[in-house]
């Protein structure tokens, strides 16, 4: 019989999108984005808010609130996706790094946020 989880830092899904957020904030820190205010403060609030909603979601406790929160996170991952390669082809964020979280946030997204 599977443990029930009872508090949301114990799903598999919120440490990912955490872990995700971690490193975008990590690629913000660097000097190549010094310059770029408007989109390193969209990519880091895309990031943090796939977690969010995931959080968020879980303390309604009940299903259907927080099957609508899963989709929130899925929609925030895509954007989050957007960024990234827009950033990618705009040599901020390199081949790597780039296919690295979009491989993270495909797998996410495909494997735990899908309808």
């Amino acid at each position: 019989m599977a443990k029930k989880i009872e508090q949301f830092e114990d799903l598999p899904i919120w440490q990912q999108a955490v872990n995700i957020a971690s490193e975008v904030y990590l690629l913000s820190k660097r000097d190549e984005w010094k310059y770029s205010f408007g989109i390193k403060d969209q990519i880091q609030r895309s990031a943090l808010s796939i977690s969010s909603n995931i959080a968020e979601g879980f303390e309604y406790d009940n299903t259907k609130d927080f099957i609508r929160f899963l989709r929130y996170a899925k929609g925030s991952a895509g954007e989050l996706r957007s960024q990234l390669y827009i950033l990618h082809h705009s040599e901020i964020v390199q081949q790597a790094e780039y296919e690295a979280l979009r491989a993270q946030l495909l797998e996410m997204s495909v494997n735990y946020l899908a309808s």
